[in-house]
């Protein structure tokens, strides 16, 4: 396989305007440039997929379908509909699917001797259908104590994550997350404004940053968190790549907090912002990115058949 016949497309969101999601998108394709990988910035509102007499097609103002694709988005359904077409997808669907629910990740994660916060599961309600017996909360209040962390399931850069003080507090929380999924767990003292992200392609990893903040029980940049180049621990290191692993995805972002007793983690990002870290330690993880997944794709095979599968719009 030539690299240099290799199409690329780097499916990003539609609908996010913001200099910081463009940036990304363009320092990402810059990184398959340098590959000699023929790269499309793809939006997915200008992709649709379709079942058609039971088979699936894609419409859109392309060409011909993509060797392979980089997903950095969260739509699940479009990137299963492109594996679906026989396209080579990174991250896979079901990574970034789990990847994205906190609650699915330390689900994922549990049985396989993760070391990870205490993490309770709350009854689930529907929309419009508020929890107005509240003796399970009360309950997890006691079996938790406070302070406690409320999490959104899905939430990204810090947000959506509550540091809960009292019972009262914690109840006013449950009531305006209202049918929202989210998930409640101990406070991690020892690590209060600190974290570390390593970020992991394949079985390495290829940079790490500790994150702080002075003012601020998360230690996100977005929150106002500051950031340092960070060399991980083989334990860290080992749970960093253990964690990707499990989950199935061949790069991520992962989040560590400082247990008393070893590192724990804290969450799994199929599509970290890479830009940070390369501004913290000036290592470009895209280009490790594009390695990875030229290195899998000679391994396996690629079809010139693809562009059979192409519908015009």
């Amino acid at each position: 396989m030539k690299t240099s016949a290799l199409h690329c497309w780097i499916v990003v969101n539609g609908y996010l305007q913001h200099d910081k999601f463009s940036s990304l998108a363009l320092f990402i394709k810059e990184a398959a440039e340098r590959k000699k990988i023929t790269a499309t910035l793809i939006r997915n509102s200008d992709l649709l997929p379709i079942i058609e007499k039971g088979a699936p097609l894609l419409k859109g103002s392309f060409e011909r379908l993509p060797d392979f694709v980089l997903f950095m988005d969260k739509d699940i359904h479009l990137a299963r509909h492109l594996e679906l077409l026989g396209i080579p997808v990174y991250n896979s669907s079901t990574a970034i699917d789990i990847c994205d629910s906190k609650a699915k990740t330390h689900q994922a994660l549990a049985g396989h001797g993760i070391p990870m916060p205490k993490t309770l599961f709350p009854p689930f309600t529907y929309e419009g259908i508020e929890r107005i017996n509240v003796d399970a909360f009360k309950q997890i209040g006691i079996e938790l104590g406070f302070p406690l962390i409320v999490k959104e399931a899905y939430g990204s850069f810090g947000e959506q994550v509550y540091l809960i003080h009292t019972e009262n507090d914690f109840l006013k929380t449950i009531h305006n997350l209202g049918h929202k999924p989210f998930i409640i767990q101990e406070f991690i003292e020892h690590s209060k404004g600190r974290d570390i992200r390593v970020n992991v392609v394949g079985d390495q990893v290829i940079a790490a940053m500790q994150r702080h903040s002075e003012h601020d029980f998360r230690a996100n940049m977005t929150a106002g968190g500051q950031a340092a180049p960070y060399t991980p621990t083989r334990d860290e290191a080992q749970l960093a790549i253990r964690c990707a692993e499990i989950l199935g995805a061949d790069f991520a972002g992962v989040d560590l907090l400082f247990g008393e007793d070893g590192p724990l983690l804290c969450e799994v990002n199929s599509n970290s912002h890479l830009l940070n870290i390369y501004d913290c330690t000036g290592i470009n993880i895209a280009d490790s990115m594009f390695d990875y997944m030229l290195d899998k794709l000679r391994k396996g095979s690629t079809s010139d058949e693809k562009t059979s599968r192409l519908v015009d719009l």
